[in-house]
């Protein structure tokens, strides 16, 4: 019995002790959650160099936080956040599991201020990372799918199912210039969401109305905007920050995260928008319209990759295709593959779905028949000369049924060429007999015709536009000097860029050019011959030398079809770079010694060719006599040699 009593007592005091623990640490809650926060606060202020003062603090209840008149200040900034008050209703349950969920909350009087004055800015401590940080990055393996996951069960803790916000705004001020994002009043209820929001941009005034659903438990996040008039969306910043202007009638996005086994989740999804503008003079010198565009995705990330599965779909306008693509980063270094494989359809799709504005030359145009196309692509950056590229676009029954807002099939005839320098236009004039300097190809020395051809694109005559494996050595190159050094271009390529494109350097420019090299070179739309002859016409071949009448007489005061052997190899060799011609030559006016190895080069392909002999080609050397005008450029300093490269057959 005794030792039954004992039990009893010892029991009954350690549940007393333990009640009075509680009982203290519920009555003590505020000084310890204020005593937590102001060593958080601290440590932020002594890192940041901020200010950050709060009026009151305290809890209500086991679940309920209060907090009023908060502001966040950076030493010698402007104030970054003002806060009036806010009142949080936590889950007690989830607490326990050291689970952050917002059951309801209540904001009143949030304003973000972001200012920079010329260089200085009160948010640049946002972007500094301290030595731990950087100790910690190049230290640790990060897990994509932990981030990611993190990230997103901190988003869906915090955003409340029930709730109101007031009187929120968030503004961006740059010297003069500011944007303000104002939203009165946003109400959660049941999971679901509606606000107007109203955008000040210098003197752009919008309406917008945002709506949505969000299911914390079922980590679901559904959201539409749209304008309160008639008129479209128009992104604020994105003009005075990057010169562009996009523009929109309606988005809409859903998300919604999964977690499987092995670390690793899956994102699942879809993204909408209607009567998309995009306008950037590097993408098009008119406004880009998307009448229609979808993205249905599934995303799946492990610990050091991140993938777009199969099951993805992209729709925009009439085209539906399936994308693949993994990066994966091993020992800091990033392996990616990329694939598409798009089954027969209709070819009316493909080019009826290019955005208006972007493929200029080809609004319009009519086809028939069908295509099938596949992409594979795989890169290893630590081993790029292991580049695998695949690329290839089919045809069954394929016809041009109408052209557009160009004539694919203008060289056939004579037409006008301008030539354009720096993005403008310096010279024009007619490609055919109307213009003095025309040459027809028969009139041009066959040596020279070959010349060219062996150092531009020796395998011209006999492929289809594209040659795979110098775009794949091109891409590699690029790669490894991180800019777009080489193009991998055939003749038909260097046609269709000086004949029927502008100058700019982009994606898009690159994917017409494709498209109507393919068109032109499947359709037969031009011969081979009548191409090389446009070519031999419109090349440049020193400053405002255009055409290889012109070249002749610069140079050596002769018609084309007199040049000589060692002339027709002179001049091949400056096409890649025909302004700095002067570097070829040494000082007394002669070819540099260093140009040797090319002659030898172009000899012997001309010698395998018939052209010349054998005892010919041995015989070759960079002796060159400059007669014509070129000779009075030839004075003075000379810049560096830059010996020419030669395309492979």
């Amino acid at each position: 019995m005794k030792r039954n009593s004992l039990k009893r007592i010892l029991l009954l005091s350690a549940g007393g002790l333990f009640l009075i623990c509680l009982i203290s640490i519920y009555l003590g809650r505020n000084a310890l959650l204020r005593s937590i926060v102001n060593k958080r606060t601290a440590r932020l202020e002594a890192t940041n160099g901020l200010h950050i003062h709060y009026d009151k603090l305290e809890m209500h209840g086991l679940n309920e936080v209060i907090l009023q008149r908060l502001s966040m200040v950076p030493n010698q900034r402007d104030t970054l956040l003002t806060l009036q008050s806010v009142n949080i209703k936590l889950n007690f349950w989830k607490l326990l599991t050291r689970r952050i969920e917002v059951n309801h909350v209540t904001v009143d009087g949030l304003t973000l201020a972001l200012v920079k004055h010329d260089s200085i800015a009160n948010y640049d401590f946002l972007f500094k990372k301290d030595e731990q940080d950087r100790t910690q990055e190049t230290s640790s393996r990060t897990s994509y799918a932990e981030k990611v996951n993190k990230v997103l069960d901190l988003c869906y803790g915090l955003l409340p199912e029930n709730g109101r916000l007031e009187h929120i705004r968030i503004t961006e001020r740059k010297d003069s210039n500011f944007v303000a994002i104002h939203i009165p009043s946003l109400l959660v209820k049941e999971n679901r969401f509606r606000s107007a929001v109203d955008i000040q941009e210098d003197t752009l005034s919008q309406h917008w109305i945002m709506t949505g659903e969000l299911r914390q438990h079922a980590s679901t996040l559904k959201a539409n905007l749209y304008a309160a008039d008639s008129r479209k969306i128009t992104l604020p910043y994105i003009t005075r920050r990057f010169g562009a202007k996009v523009t929109f009638d309606t988005l809409s996005y859903s998300l919604t995260k999964e977690v499987l086994s092995g670390n690793r989740i899956c994102l699942t999804g879809k993204a909408r928008i209607n009567g998309l503008d995009v306008f950037h003079k590097a993408l098009s010198p008119e406004a880009i319209y998307l009448d229609r565009g979808q993205l249905n995705y599934r995303v799946n990330l492990s610990e050091q990759a991140i993938e777009i599965d199969s099951a993805t779909t992209v729709l925009f306008n009439k085209l539906q295709f399936q994308p693949y693509l993994r990066a994966e980063k091993n020992a800091g270094k990033w392996h990616l593959t990329a694939s598409i494989d798009k089954p027969w359809f209709p070819a009316d799709d493909l080019f009826s779905s290019l955005p208006k504005g972007l493929f200029s030359n080809l609004e319009g145009i009519k086809t028939s028949g069908s295509l099938a196309y596949h992409l594979f692509l795989d890169v290893d950056f630590a081993r790029l000369d292991s580049l695998k590229l695949e690329s290839e676009l089919k045809e069954k029954e394929f016809k041009i049924t109408a052209y557009g807002k160009t004539s694919l099939a203008k060289m056939n005839g004579e037409f006008m060429y301008t030539a354009y320098e720096n993005g403008m236009p310096v010279r024009s004039f007619p490609i055919g007999p109307s213009w003095e300097h025309f040459t027809p190809l028969d009139s041009i020395s066959p040596i020279l015709r070959m010349s060219v051809l062996q150092s531009e694109d020796g395998a011209f005559f006999y492929h289809r536009g594209f040659l795979p494996d110098a775009l794949r050595e091109a891409l590699i190159y690029d790669l490894q000097v991180k800019r777009f050094a080489r193009g991998g271009s055939t003749i038909t390529m260097q046609l269709v860029k000086n004949v029927f494109l502008n100058r700019s350097k982009n994606f898009a420019r690159k994917l017409e050019e494709a498209l109507i090299v393919w068109l032109i070179e499947t359709e037969r739309l031009t011969s081979k011959d009548r191409m090389y002859e446009v070519y031999l016409n419109i090349a440049e071949w020193g400053p405002l030398v255009y055409g290889i009448q012109e070249a002749s007489t610069y140079y050596f005061n002769k018609r084309p079809s007199q040049l000589s052997t060692e002339e027709s190899i002179f001049l091949a060799s400056i096409i890649p770079k025909p302004k700095h011609y002067r570097r070829s030559f040494a000082e007394g006016g002669q070819l540099k010694e260093n140009m040797e190895g090319y002659y030898k080069l172009l000899a012997g392909r001309l010698a395998k060719k018939g052209l010349i002999s054998d005892v010919e080609a041995d015989s070759i050397r960079p002796d060159i006599q400059i007669t014509g005008d070129a000779r009075n450029s030839l004075a003075g300093p000379k810049p560096e040699s830059n010996s020419p490269v030669s395309k492979e057959e």
